[in-house]
This record gives structure tokens, sequence and C-alpha cells, in this order.
């Protein structure tokens, strides 16, 4: 989650989902963006990869089905991933974090991103209530580049927060190629691409780590896509 745009949201719910999928861990997509883009994503991916249930929550139940037969979830689901909009406040931040045992929070290397993730937390602990409901809460650094300025801000601004941050992920095209097809860039067949695969280990393995006994339920407050 994160109410900035831009910040990754969508790329970590897509590419989380298509490692999960390739781990063999039955996963579920839910879209709460409008924007509809992981929709796109699973739209574009083909029969050759590894099935991940998608569910555009955005759009209203069609006639004749209720909410909840539309946001139902298949049996042997190990993780669903809920990819959520910029700009969610009040009661439908308190929602999707009641909703969710782990929060992952994408962040920008930009003064601008920094600020605005600083007061989503704010309101993520004092709106949404997230520690005080025992929620799993950790950052992904997302367009990562190694000895720059702006990194260099970016680690200095997340030591400051008490969040761990369990990945960082390089800011490359191959989270671009991989969207085009559907796919998680752990899925690319370029031998270059597999070492994008790490982050994605790494994230996987920090939730794991705080499973509970039910499944876990990821939110990743959405809109685009390269991540993370």
């Amino acid at each position: 989650m994160n109410a900035k745009g831009g910040c990754g949201k969508t790329t970590v719910a897509t590419n989380l989902a298509g490692y999960c999928a390739s781990q063999g861990y039955a996963a579920v997509l839910f879209d709460y963006d409008p924007q509809g883009s992981s929709t796109r994503w699973l739209k574009a991916r083909t029969e050759s990869y590894p099935a991940i249930h998608g569910v555009a929550a955005y759009e209203p139940p069609k006639a004749g089905i209720t909410r909840s037969w539309q946001l139902r979830i298949p049996q042997q689901t190990r993780y669903v991933i809920r990819d959520t909009p910029a700009g969610y406040t009040g009661i439908d931040l308190w929602d999707r974090v009641h909703e969710s045992d782990v929060i992952l929070i994408p962040v920008l290397p930009s003064v601008i991103d920094m600020h605005s993730t600083a007061n989503f937390v704010r309101d993520l602990l004092l709106i949404g209530k997230a520690r005080a409901q025992g929620k799993q809460i950790a950052i992904i650094a997302n367009r990562t580049r190694i000895r720059t300025r702006s990194m260099v801000k970016l680690e200095r601004f997340l030591r400051n927060l008490d969040i761990p941050v369990i990945a960082q992920i390089r800011d490359t095209q191959h989270y671009v190629h991989a969207a085009e097809q559907g796919i998680g860039v752990c899925e690319l067949a370029e031998s270059a691409a597999q070492r994008d695969s790490t982050p994605w280990a790494n994230i996987l393995d920090w939730m794991q780590q705080h499973d509970r006994q039910n499944d876990t339920v990821v939110s990743a407050v959405s809109r685009v896509m390269p991540f993370a």
C-alpha cells in the first residue's frame, strides 16, 4: 500500500503473484484499482505459465451475482494479493488493512515520494490501526540505482521509519518487458533477468517467516507496474 501514485504498487502485486505461482503456490490477484493494470496484466498471461486466479474487484458485481461471490477465493489458495489504488483514506484504508496480514509499501528514491510515504505511514498507523491490529509491515525500495545521491537519501529516510526494508528493486527494463507478457520478472527467459528474481525470493521468505496458520492476504495499494 501507498497513497502515492506511480510508486510501483502494481509492479509489486503482479511480480509477487508471478513469483508465488512460479514456486507452486496457488495465488489470487485482486485488482482494486479502477485503472485495471493488474487485470490487463493477467489477460496478457498465456497458459504456458502457472495460472493465477484474478478478480477485477474495482468493478461492481454483474447482475444476479453478489459481492461476496464475486470476491470468493478458490480452494487451495495459498496467497491472496491485493493491488490497490493510490489515494486510499478513511474507511477504505481501514478495510484493506483489516483484510490483510501483510502490508508491503513500495517507495521511490525521490523527495516527493519520501514525504508522501511518511504521511501514508502515519495514516496507516493512526487511521488504519495497522500495528494495533497486529499487521506485519515492510518497505520495498523501488527503481533503485546503486551509488546515486537519491539512493543515499532514500536509505537515510528508510532508516528513520522503523519499518524493515525487505527488498530493493533495480531500475531495469526487465520489469517493462515482463509486464507486456503478463508474467513476473522471475519468469523471463533472458538469463540477464535472473538476478532480478532475488528480491522476490527475499520478499516471499520474509512473508513466510510471519505466516499465520490461516492464508496470508497481501495488500500492495496499487497503481503502476515496474517493481518491485
